[in-house]
């Protein structure tokens, strides 16, 4: 076999990995919370550990691996990818679970810089459009199968198995690098902007420290203040940083370009909204309405596979549909669908969320396969990979956001629900402080357990309406999210603004 069809396997493996370990995780966080005791900010660490990681490195590693070496990049990435994954499958407390977390970020951030960069030195001509064609069908299976392959594992092993089932396919696929994939360079490649590197990672995590803090205590908790006080001077450091830069990691000048920062919006906002509310779907799924892992993945085939489906044709027809009557629409059936989730109340089934599933799922699918055409197509081809990597960036930090904003809003909406609901029991504040902390935390049953029976009905329904109460503002909030970001995507983007000859023939 030709050396080329060697690299497409290994670049689509890693791809197929990393993909998979976003959803599959999501769906096997409960019982990583009951097994490790963990916190609710622990749970949110969870995801929040690798896309912090992962939107950190993603630029600084593109600069790496243009000065050393992408095949060498690519198989250190292989390497830190596969031993967090080691590390996630034994381990012992909430604490390690979340560093070996950032080593997977670290890896996959790694991963990601390199892998379509290896797809484009491999491939010319027609070839290049078949293997970037396998390269994202790739991605939507691994999108779709999540869920399901989580809700197996986890129900059929345990929650440990969805992380060491990447060792094999690591070792393997660095194997297959070393032997088969030619290495490549960029000549006079410019040094990692190591300063930008710095300020950005400590920004990000003082924001999302700061709102996860908030749901641990609340807004008026003065370490809350001082980490987002923090984060907002960090972030204006490093916008100087970048501007007096020789070799910037993020060129500022392309926000100049209306079409670039639409794309931004799009991508933040299309992570913050959907996939940042799918942590809480499965707390719902599981710890309010009872489902098994499996049964939850099987549920969220409505909304992963309606995605699959509509990403297919959403990739054929980017060739000849203004690329903005894709990704607006498309993010406005998020919204809608997100919306359409909403009214739940104590009594309502998860059939109540088909429809916005079928929505939601339909218009991400429409969203994805157009989106880097808006960064990398309005900037000139040596500049592709600063572009895509600062749009993959801002989906990694729409996630972070999301989940912990979400997070701050989800345990105070719980707090206020179930203090109105269980008002006329005369249950103390710290009762019922302690009921939320047990909600959050998955012990739910525990805390019904420990009520007295006759009080026992009330405090049930009382439950499963603040859980739902909680639900239904963050689904509004989502939703309104993902419409901000389809209103901007028809607005911003601009066929005036692509390159010529780097884009589809309709890009408008």
């Amino acid at each position: 076999m030709d050396r080329k069809w060697w690299t497409l396997i290994v670049v689509c493996a890693a791809t197929f990995m990393l993909l998979l370990d976003v959803t599959i995780v999501i769906v096997a966080l409960p019982e990583i919370q009951k097994g490790l005791h963990a916190s609710f900010s622990d749970v949110q660490w969870v995801i929040d550990a690798y896309a912090l990681t992962l939107a950190s490195l993603l630029l600084t590693a593109g600069s790496l691996a243009d000065r050393f070496g992408r095949r060498l990049l690519f198989v250190i990435g292989l390497a830190i990818f596969t031993l967090g994954s080691l590390l996630c499958g034994f381990a012992q407390s909430p604490l390690m679970l979340t560093l070996s977390r950032s080593a997977q970020g670290v890896g996959g951030a790694i991963l990601f810089a390199t892998s379509l960069a290896l797809l484009a030195q491999s491939f010319r001509g027609k070839d290049r459009g078949v293997a970037f064609g396998v390269w994202g069908a790739i991605t939507g299976v691994a999108v779709a199968l999540g869920p399901i392959l989580g809700g197996v594992i986890t129900t059929g092993i345990s929650w440990r198995g969805i992380f060491l089932v990447n060792i094999p396919v690591g070792v393997v696929a660095i194997a297959v690098t070393l032997w088969r994939v030619d290495e490549s360079k960029t000549p006079d490649a410019s040094r990692p902007d190591w300063t930008g590197f710095v300020v950005l990672t400590a920004g990000l995590i003082a924001l999302v420290y700061g709102l996860i803090r908030a749901s641990e205590e609340s807004w008026g908790d003065v370490g809350v203040w001082i980490c987002l006080a923090l984060a907002a001077v960090l972030f204006l450091v490093f916008v100087a940083v970048e501007h007096r830069s020789a070799h910037p990691m993020f060129d500022l000048s392309l926000f100049r370009t209306p079409t670039f920062s639409g794309g931004l919006i799009v991508a933040f906002t299309m992570n913050g909204s959907l996939f940042a509310m799918l942590l809480y779907l499965v707390l719902y799924l599981q710890d309010d309405l009872g489902y098994s892992a499996l049964a939850t993945g099987a549920r969220l085939l409505v909304l992963s596979g309606g995605t699959m489906i509509s990403a297919t044709v959403a990739g054929r027809l980017s060739s000849r549909v203004p690329i903005r009557w894709l990704i607006g629409p498309g993010l406005a059936l998020v919204g809608v669908g997100l919306l359409l989730m909403g009214g739940l109340t104590g009594t309502t089934t998860w059939t109540h969320l088909v429809l916005g599933f079928i929505l939601a799922g339909v218009g991400s699918g429409m969203v994805n396969p157009p989106l880097a055409s808006t960064a990398v197509g309005v900037v000139t081809p040596e500049r592709s990979g600063m572009a895509a990597g600062v749009n993959t960036t801002f989906r990694q930090i729409g996630i972070a956001v999301g989940i912990a904003l979400y997070g701050t809003i989800f345990s105070s909406a719980l707090q206020n629900g179930l203090s109105h609901s269980l008002a006329s029991l005369n249950l103390s504040a710290a009762r019922v402080s302690a009921i939320v902390t047990a909600i959050k935390e998955g012990y739910g049953g525990r805390v019904i357990q420990s009520v007295p029976p006759a009080q026992r009905d009330k405090v049930i329904a009382a439950l499963h309406s603040s859980f739902a109460g909680s639900l239904n503002d963050l689904l509004i909030l989502s939703g309104a999210m993902a419409l901000v970001g389809a209103l901007s995507a028809l607005i911003l983007i601009r066929p005036k603004d692509f390159v010529s000859m780097s884009t589809p023939v309709h890009t408008g």
